[in-house]
């Protein structure tokens, strides 16, 4: 007899169709499963003949073939359990055939038949809801992050006889069926059938107060580097802080998550994705979420940064998506490692290609980075001397490439604090008002690209949105012209220091780009701190 079962993978953050065929034939008895099936999943043989007989029901005496449709595209993880025990029941008349009409399933195995949770069952929902499939069957762990979806049945299971049952199965002996009332996804944001996917998110209005992330009015001083740090949160600009250890380069960074508005619905619903395949269900699910915030120490490896593994997994600047990657002492992270940024940096995604496969993830995110100013910290320091020669402080420095610098728009000095400014704390209005600013100046972007998908400040503008939006007056235009010609700036660094002067000019309200904003802009780029 012959069964099907509906499926999915996971590739990147998007999910695919799989068909699971089951088909028995007469002979001797056999487990095979084809389909370019990866090593997790050949192994699924004896989980589900171990969970078919712990949950009582009868394995068929016959040759038993798996195939996992289509056949050219890799398999990965133990997802496909489920779905292989239900079509071997199904194909064997132990559930009813037209039960799994119109279902996907998903779950994992344990040998005593219980369903452990999967990766992904976020983007497996919106997929399988695009291509018109009305239900899904998944284990218990992963059913809140589904119902994000609205407009599809989604049933939770604990077990193999718990799944059997919800399909019409009768339950063996000493079997164990608990009862769950179906429940359609109930999406906070919207709930009406013809929404688009990236709406899908719930999404309200988000309180500023996150008890557990700094802000600048714990940090002394440092009035510069706040400006600089505002600056880069209201356009999403790339900044690197350059200063002796221990006067606050990483309590400023930290403060950043602080300053950056909420995340919209589209940049949430992505976040989720993201937190989904890497198997955090229940940050996936949680009603509000967070822009992320990542400090990956300098071992880090090359997959940990990018991703790659087997399966393909997203890395650090994935997982940094729409929020902040904090590189804390840059030029300790390898060479060869920061280079990899340079298409993150530029494009917004990351390309992972496989001999048989090619992965793209999103990796949107805002870089800031923090150095010593030389080996030993104290150059430039007013009481401290230092102690290195000036080929060391070249070398030091040269370990953060040139193009790499030429992608990160403010490059600020931060000092020693003075004696003054110690132990007093900013006050929490001054904060809330440059909050509120930011959030002004988020907006006024937010209007200016609406017609631009998947763009939402200044530094996410390409080269064409850049001239058509971000047009200098002639005084300011003649002062970025003046200052290409003076040291040689690339286009690039022309076209992000006009987005800065735009991102300044929104930051304070202004309608127009003026000289001062430009002025501003090019003392960040060329100032005293350019390595």
């Amino acid at each position: 007899m012959l069964a099907t079962v509906v499926s999915a993978a996971v590739h990147g953050l998007d999910g695919t169709r799989v068909a699971v065929e089951i088909d028995l034939q007469r002979g001797l008895r056999a487990f095979h499963i084809v389909g370019l099936p990866s090593l997790a999943v050949r192994e699924s043989r004896e989980r589900v003949v171990a969970a078919l007989l712990n949950g009582g029901f009868t394995l068929p005496e016959q040759r038993l073939t798996v195939n996992l449709a289509p056949a050219d595209l890799p398999k990965e993880g133990a997802a496909f359990d489920l779905p292989i025990a239900l079509g071997v029941l199904s194909a064997s008349s132990q559930v009813p055939a037209e039960a799994l009409h119109d279902t996907c399933v998903l779950g994992e195995l344990a040998l005593d038949g219980r369903v452990r949770a999967v990766r992904g069952a976020l983007p497996i929902a919106i997929a399988m809801r695009r291509q018109g499939v009305r239900r899904l069957l998944l284990p218990h762990a992963n059913v809140d992050e589904a119902r994000l979806v609205p407009d599809l049945e989604v049933l939770g299971c604990d077990s193999l006889v718990e799944a059997a049952a919800l399909l019409g199965a009768r339950v063996p002996v000493g079997g164990r069926r608990t009862a769950i009332r179906p429940e359609r996804g109930a999406a906070l944001a919207t709930t009406d059938a013809a929404a688009p996917l990236d709406r899908l998110a719930p999404h309200g209005a988000r309180a500023w107060s996150e008890s557990d992330r700094p802000d600048f009015a714990q940090v002394y001083g440092q009035e510069t580097a706040k400006r600089a740090l505002a600056i880069a949160a209201a356009g999403g600009h790339h900044v690197l802080m350059i200063g002796p250890p221990g006067v606050g380069k990483s309590m400023l960074a930290r403060c950043m998550p602080s300053l950056i508005p909420p995340l919209a619905e589209a940049e949430a619903l992505e976040v989720r994705q993201v937190l989904s395949v890497c198997g955090h269900h229940r940050e996936a699910a949680e009603r509000i979420v967070r822009r992320p915030f990542r400090a990956p120490h300098h071992t880090l490896s090359v997959p940990g940064l990018v991703g790659g593994g087997r399966p393909v997994v997203p890395g650090e600047i994935t997982l940094s998506h729409h929020g902040v990657l904090f590189l804390d002492e840059v030029p300790e992270f390898p060479r060869n490692l920061l280079d990899l940024l340079r298409q993150p940096l530029e494009e917004g995604t990351i390309r992972i290609a496989r001999a048989n496969m090619q992965v793209t993830f999103p990796a949107r995110f805002q870089l800031v980075a923090a150095m010593n100013p030389c080996p030993c910290g104290f150059l430039g320091h007013p009481k401290k001397p230092c102690r290195c020669a000036p080929g060391d402080v070249q070398r030091y420095r040269a370990r953060v490439s040139g193009p790499i610098l030429d992608r990160i728009d403010l490059r600020i000095d931060v000092g020693m604090p003075s004696e003054e400014s110690l132990g007093r704390a900013g006050r929490a209005s001054d904060q809330e008002a440059l909050r509120s600013r930011i959030t002004a100046a988020r907006l006024r972007q937010a209007r200016r690209f609406a017609e631009l998908p998947g763009v939402y400040c200044n530094a996410q503008a390409g080269p064409e949105a850049r001239r058509a939006f971000l047009r200098p007056r002639a005084e300011a235009a003649a002062l970025l012209r003046q200052a290409v010609a003076r040291w040689n700036l690339s286009v690039r660094a022309y076209e992000r220091t006009l987005a800065v002067a735009r991102s300044i000019a929104d930051l304070d309200g202004a309608s127009d780009v003026d000289a001062h904003h430009v002025a501003e802009a090019l003392q960040y780029r060329l100032g005293e701190g350019r390595p």
